[in-house]
């Protein structure tokens, strides 16, 4: 097996990527790569199956996904490079065409993600601002593609400030429940059932599968690592806070939810967010309508960032042509592979159907994670110790994360 020190880029006289980035802007990354759609649109499909317990879904969700979040954590010491997951990949099999593979697998699930995040966002436009919708989705993928190229200091500011707008969002839901019922907290452990309701621990369990795909995001972080201030000590350190945050804000707002709006209501509700928004707060729909814009358009830079490092860190690996691992002296940014994740976004959005292959995402991102927490095992296998101050898992870590990541992918073939 091929040593993981050893999986370096090649020496490259050109303009490298600027370490701009610490540990709060990496959060707020973080956050806004894994809060938006998720949450907006999954809570009436786990209430649907999970009922009142559809908080405790949530909560099962985030402890499967924190061993490969912990697995990727320290693969992001071991390994600091832009295309992550392929690196992780190399690492542990020493397959270079089974790291290819997984890199492009990355930006293509990142890429079809945006294309479909895109037509979300022209959608609510359209209500705001009446104007042809393959003329607000060109403008919306290109004036992403343009911020995503300009510089990531300037971009992961601006997904910073959408994430804000989009916490706010929840944290209104989350306050106007308390706010209506103060003791409502205590009602919290009430959510688990029975040890011995089979039917309601199925429910829970079945919703935990749809509840996986909220909590997807970190993923995303590793290939910014590149661009991270200190990122051994960084990188893990935001991985796990944005994992919590994101847990502690699902569960509250679901639980408020399966007790603002009856579950049946709310798992027939096309949205059911703003149903819920609308329910407790009496705001106008128009403010839910930007605050989904908002998520939305910080959705598509999120992605769009992310798929460019993807391609960035492969060229500079020489599987792709060198052009892509340009670095433009001006924003220290692979503008050229941020142009061409833009442009495939926008064919994506404008010509394909998207509905079976925004499918496809999830069974592409599962795979993925199946394979790095894989690679882990092999890497700890080997006897390579990590560097000195690098964050570290115990070796039974990734094996649960395999474990988990495979089962949830059997479950969305076999249900999908």
């Amino acid at each position: 097996m091929p040593d993981p020190h050893l999986s370096k880029p090649k020496p490259h006289p050109r303009t490298e990527l600027r370490r701009s980035i610490g540990l709060t802007l990496l959060v707020f990354y973080g956050l806004g790569t894994t809060i938006g759609a998720g949450i907006y649109v999954l809570i009436g499909a786990t209430v649907a199956r999970a009922g009142a317990q559809a908080p405790l879904s949530f909560l099962l969700a985030a402890v499967v996904m924190a061993f490969s979040a912990a697995s990727f954590a320290e693969f992001s010491g071991r390994i600091p490079q832009a295309a992550g997951e392929a690196a992780y990949v190399e690492a542990g099999f020493g397959w270079p065409w089974l790291a290819l593979g997984t890199g492009l697998a990355m930006v293509f699930a990142a890429s079809v993600s945006s294309a479909a995040i895109a037509l979300g966002a022209t959608g609510y436009i359209g209500t705001l601002l009446p104007a042809p919708a393959p003329l607000l989705t060109v403008a919306v993928v290109g004036g992403i593609a343009v911020l995503a190229g300009w510089g990531v200091r300037e971009s992961v500011g601006f997904a910073a400030v959408m994430t804000v707008i989009e916490i706010l969002g929840l944290a209104a839901i989350i306050g106007a429940g308390f706010l209506g019922d103060p003791g409502m907290l205590a009602d919290l452990p009430a959510t688990l059932p029975a040890l011995g309701d089979g039917t309601a621990w199925a429910g829970v369990m079945g919703a935990s599968l749809i509840a996986f795909f909220a909590f997807i995001g970190f993923d995303d972080m590793v290939n910014l690592v590149e661009e991270t201030r200190d990122p051994a000590r960084t990188m893990p350190r935001a991985i796990l806070l944005t994992l919590a945050t994101v847990t502690v804000l699902y569960v509250l707002v679901v639980f408020v939810a399966v007790r603002a709006v009856p579950p049946a209501e709310l798992a027939e509700s096309d949205a059911p967010v703003g149903l819920l928004f609308h329910r407790l707060t009496g705001l106008s729909p128009v403010a839910i309508t930007l605050i989904a814009i908002v998520a939305t358009l910080n959705g598509i830079i999120i992605q769009m960032i992310m798929a460019a490092r993807v391609l960035y860190g492969l060229a500079r690996r020489g599987a792709l042509p060198a052009r892509l691992g340009r670095v433009h002296p001006r924003s220290r940014t692979p503008v050229a592979a941020t142009a061409l994740v833009g442009a495939f976004v926008l064919a994506l959005a404008l010509v394909f159907p998207l509905d079976r292959l925004a499918e496809t995402t999830s069974t592409v991102i599962l795979t993925v994670f199946t394979l790095v927490n894989l690679a882990l095992i092999r890497v700890k296998r080997s006897g390579v110790a990590a560097p000195a101050g690098v964050f570290t898992v115990p070796g039974v870590v990734p094996v649960l994360g395999a474990i988990f990541s495979a089962a949830l992918l059997a479950g969305s073939l076999w249900f999908g």
